[in-house]
């Protein structure tokens, strides 16, 4: 089965071709940095638009490169939600035009669930129960994994995901957009400890995430000492801040950990190509005596080939694939898979 996914759920164009053994035949990612970078993070309606005028491109690219023509695809696949509902609808319709036009088979795919499947890529075989744990710049969730394809969501964020944190300190700044990436180059040799700033704290025992607490309290500190991107302290500050996010997403790994007893821990999202988050995902698997997958850095940031992935592991347990021109896109994460 030759499968073209699509991805559209923020602010990246991705398509991508997968052969009938999952082989991964192509995989087209463009991205929008340049469209969103003077306002510091993405703006959902250019977003919206500069998919409208890539996507045709971007699918007749990855089918170029795959060597194939629409008319030898087998099924197709695109991302529902959660993201963006403008740029979502905007893959949603093209995908639901070409599996009506050609009689094809569509797959709506969950764009966490997705997420967590690029763990699964390249080969790599994930032992059951699994932990993951889900960062990007939009998103910051637990997941529980009885076995594959069966989720349970354990904790999410309240408030800023932990990218939309670091997006907003470097926005506040004016270091670049995206955030993340700048910040990890610039915190390069900066002290951690010099600039410390607590923990979030929830006030309940629930597996939720919270990063406005410390958003705050990086403002504040950035008020009291004059910080700029000029001052002298800058790579301690950064340094600081990122080592507080990474300990308030490994802290909560951790009490999953304790909880829930896995066998294996998944970190994946754009925010799992940060190389202190790595090292203490890594370590933390470590001492708990537990496998750990990280997707590699071209799989954790949005791409279509998750999304073909999970789309053909779907595929692979229904009897009768069929056109499902009823899918509908939503913000939110809404659905614990079965």
């Amino acid at each position: 089965m030759n499968l073209l996914a699509i991805e559209t759920s923020c602010d990246e164009t991705a398509a991508a071709v997968l052969g009938s053994d999952r082989s991964l035949l192509s995989s087209i990612v463009l991205s929008q940095d340049e469209i969103h970078a003077p306002y510091g993070g993405v703006v959902p309606e250019l977003a919206s638009r500069r998919h409208l005028q890539s996507i045709g491109y971007v699918v007749g690219e990855s089918l170029r490169r795959a060597s194939l023509g629409v008319d030898r695809l087998d099924a197709f696949a695109v991302t529902q939600g959660p993201g963006l509902i403008g740029s979502l609808l905007v893959g949603l319709s093209f995908a639901k035009g070409l599996a009506y036009y050609f009689k094809k088979p569509l797959v709506g795919i969950d764009h966490l669930e997705s997420h967590i499947e690029a763990a699964f890529l390249e080969g790599r075989k994930v032992s059951f129960p699994a932990v993951a744990l889900v960062v990007s710049g939009g998103h910051t969730s637990l997941f529980f994994l009885e076995k594959r394809l069966r989720y349970r969501l354990l904790g999410r964020t309240r408030d800023d995901a932990a990218g939309e944190a670091l997006d907003k300190i470097a926005k506040f700044l004016d270091l670049g957009y995206p955030g993340g990436p700048v910040i990890e180059k610039m915190a390069v040799g900066g002290d951690p400890e010099r600039y410390r700033f607590s923990r979030p704290r929830m006030k309940d025992s629930s597996l939720d995430f919270s990063f406005s607490g410390l958003k705050t309290a990086a403002l504040k500190c950035i008020a009291e000492t004059g910080m700029s991107k000029d001052h002298s302290g800058l790579a301690d500050f950064l340094a600081g801040f990122e080592a507080a996010v990474v300990r308030a997403l490994i802290e909560k790994l951790a009490a999953a950990l304790a909880e829930l007893r896995p066998v294996s821990l998944i970190l994946c999202g754009g925010v799992a190509r940060n190389k202190r988050l790595r090292t203490e995902f890594e370590a933390l698997a470590r001492s708990s005596g537990l496998a750990a997958f990280v997707p590699a850095p071209r799989f954790c940031t949005d791409n279509a080939a998750m999304v073909g992935a999970l789309a053909l592991e779907k595929l692979g347990r229904t009897k009768k694939p069929r056109l499902d021109l009823e899918l509908d896109a939503y913000p939110r994460f809404i659905r614990a898979a079965g």
